[in-house]
């Protein structure tokens, strides 16, 4: 199991209702809960907006389609946040786990690679709303380089180095074929570059210093395609059995 060490998370936590938990200073936290932390923040955004101040583990779980125990074991990673009798504080809860997934910062990104899925991330706005903030974009396309994406223009990548080390880039999003994003992932490393967000279709890997996310669109496509194949044979093997038991219903 992939774990994470987690020592920058602050170790004592005080709320209205006193100390809420403490955290280890080499807590490991294995990727699963990780990976539940983003959908943790989204849904307490939405109740936010609803005006909806406090929530028990288990209307949460019912959003969720996560077990309470589940919840509460996750959150425990982390010192705690629940008050017995009260469950959780909407507002702080995700102000929280926003400055467990350093929401709290602002990153500056670049993308390489201004094509399809390029020019549609640069024109996800919700991204800045997160603190993860555009900055530039480089591709080689002569048709590309000087197009404007949100009032930022597309740059050759040979100006790439100079801007990166410039402006302190903290990501780049690779949006590049996958014979050329092995290269152009070590140069970014090389001038500082210290996360990667791959959308080239190869899976990258660096040094422990780097950060990378991988991420492969067709994977989660061929996930709701399990999905919809098991579904359709659970269905075929109730018909079948459906069927079966009326025939012999009748043969009787």
């Amino acid at each position: 199991m992939t774990i994470f060490s987690l020592k920058c998370y602050t170790c004592d936590r005080i709320s209205g209702e006193g100390i809420v938990g403490e955290m280890s200073e080499d807590k490991k936290i294995s990727i699963a809960v990780i990976k539940r932390l983003p959908r943790y923040y989204r849904y307490l955004g939405e109740l936010l907006e609803k005006d909806i101040l406090r929530i028990s583990s288990r209307e949460l779980s019912e959003k969720m389609s996560v077990t309470a125990s589940q919840i509460r074991q996750d959150l425990n990673n982390f010192g705690g946040f629940g008050q017995q009798g009260y469950g959780y504080n909407v507002e702080y809860l995700y102000h929280e786990i926003g400055k467990i997934l350093g929401l709290d910062k602002t990153y500056k990104i670049i993308i390489v690679g201004v094509g399809n899925i390029g020019q549609a991330l640069a024109n996800y706005t919700n991204f800045e709303k997160r603190g993860f903030v555009i900055v530039g974009m480089f591709d080689i396309n002569p048709r590309l380089i000087g197009m404007t994406v949100r009032g930022i223009e597309v740059r050759d990548l040979d100006e790439m180095e100079q801007f990166v080390k410039k402006f302190e880039i903290d990501i780049a999003i690779l949006t590049v074929p996958k014979t050329k994003v092995v290269n152009i992932a070590q140069d970014l490393v090389n001038w500082g570059v210290s996360g990667l967000w791959n959308f080239s279709s190869v899976d990258l890997k660096f040094s422990k210093d780097i950060v990378i996310e991988n991420v492969h669109l067709s994977d989660s496509l061929m996930t709701l395609s399990y999905k919809l194949n098991e579904k359709k044979q659970i269905k075929n093997y109730k018909d079948e059995k459906r069927s079966t038991a009326m025939r012999n219903h009748y043969n009787k």
